[in-house]
C-alpha cells in the first residue's frame, strides 16, 4: 500500500499527571513529530497538554478531541491547533480510539481506561506507559508497555508497520 497521508497517533492520559508523567508526555509528543506523525488527544490538560506541548515543540500537528460543544464548554490546552469540540463527553474517547492508527497511554484514571478498552477492542496497536494492568479471570492480557519515551514510540511504530 502506498502511504499518501501521515499517521494519525493517539496519546491518553488523564487530565491530572505526575511530573514524571508529563515529562514521558512531552517527550512522546515530540518524538511522534519528529517522526511526522498527527498526534491526536483529548486536548485538555495533563498528559494531554503535555503531549500536545512536546509535539508543536517539534512542528508537529496537534488535533484535540474535546468534550464540549464549545471553547467556553472545554477550553482547549494552548498547545492544540486543531480543536474538534464534539459536545459527547466521554463519548469523545470513542472517536479518540476510532481516529487513531496506533495509541500511547500515559498514566491516567477511568476514562483512560474506557480508551485503552476502546482502542483494544478496536484491534489498534497500542503501548502502555505508567498506566493500568489489565488481569480477566485470573489472566493477564498481554499488551505492550514500556519504560521511556523512545520504547513507546519505537514499539507502536514497529506494530503499526506490521500492520500494513
Amino acid at each position: 500500500m502506498n502511504r499518501t497521508y501521515r499517521r494519525v497517533v493517539a496519546v491518553m492520559g488523564g487530565s491530572i499527571c505526575t511530573p514524571h508523567q508529563a515529562e514521558m508526555a512531552r517527550a512522546v509528543g515530540r518524538l511522534l513529530a519528529e517522526r511526522g506523525a498527527v498526534v491526536i488527544c483529548g486536548g485538555m490538560t495533563g498528559v494531554m497538554e503535555a503531549v500536545a506541548d512536546g509535539a508543536r515543540s517539534a512542528g508537529g500537528l496537534t488535533i484535540g478531541i474535546l468534550p464540549g460543544a464549545s471553547a467556553q464548554e472545554s477550553p482547549p490546552n494552548p498547545h492544540i491547533e486543531v480543536a474538534l469540540f464534539t459536545g459527547l463527553r466521554e463519548g469523545r474517547n470513542y472517536l479518540i480510539a476510532s481516529a487513531c492508527e496506533g495509541a500511547i497511554a500515559i498514566g491516567g484514571g477511568y476514562g483512560t481506561l474506557s480508551e485503552i478498552a476502546l482502542a483494544l477492542r478496536m484491534g489498534k496497536p497500542i503501548v502502555l506507559v505508567d498506566t493500568w494492568e489489565f488481569h480477566l479471570r485470573g489472566e493477564t492480557i498481554e499488551v505492550p508497555t514500556a519504560t521511556t519515551a523512545e520504547e513507546a514510540v519505537e514499539t507502536l511504530w514497529q506494530m503499526m508497520e506490521g500492520r500494513r
